[in-house]
C-alpha cells in the first residue's frame, strides 16, 4: 500500500483536517464550517475552510456521504467533485437536497468525504478508424443487465 502525503491548510478557524472514521475506510469525513439551512430542491457549496495540496499525477474525488443520501436525500450535484492537483483554493462540497424538507447544516457536520487516486494521462492521437471489438458501438446496457 502507497501512502502519499496530502498537505492542508486551516483558511478558517473552524476547519477541520479530514480524518477516516475507520481503518478500513476509504474516505476521509469533510466538515461544514458554515451553518446552513439546505432548502428541498436546492443547491449550495458549503464551506470547509481548507485549501489543499495534492501531488501530480493524484486527484481528489469529493464524494457523498451514503447516509445523508439514504436518510435525508442529500447528496452531490456532481459526484465525485474532482480536485486537480494544481488548485489551492477552499475545498468546497457541492450539495443538493432531493428532500422535501429543508436540511439544516451546523459548524462541524460531516458533508462530504475525499478520496485520493492517481491517474496517468493519455495521449490523443486522431486516426481515420478504430480496431473492431466484439461489443462494436453497443452503447448503455448493451452487455445485458
Amino acid at each position: 500500500m502507497n501512502d502519499i502525503r496530502i498537505l492542508f491548510t486551516k483558511l478558517h478557524t473552524d476547519a477541520q483536517i479530514p480524518e477516516y472514521a475507520t481503518r478500513g475506510s476509504a474516505g476521509a469525513d469533510l466538515h461544514a464550517i458554515e451553518d446552513y439551512v439546505l432548502k428541498p430542491g436546492s443547491v449550495y457549496l458549503i464551506r470547509t475552510g481548507l485549501a489543499i495540496a495534492i501531488p501530480p499525477e493524484v486527484e481528489g474525488q469529493i464524494r457523498p456521504r451514503s447516509g445523508l443520501a439514504i436518510k435525508y436525500g442529500i447528496t452531490l450535484i456532481n459526484s465525485p467533485a474532482t480536485i486537480d492537483s494544481d488548485y489551492r483554493g477552499e475545498l468546497k462540497v457541492p450539495l443538493i437536497n432531493f428532500s422535501r424538507n429543508n436540511f439544516v447544516i451546523k459548524t462541524g457536520d460531516r458533508i462530504g468525504q475525499i478520496i485520493f487516486s492517481s491517474f496517468f494521462k493519455g495521449h490523443f492521437i486522431e486516426t481515420s478508424k478504430l480496431d473492431e471489438t466484439s461489443r462494436g458501438t453497443g452503447g448503455l446496457g448493451s452487455t445485458g443487465i
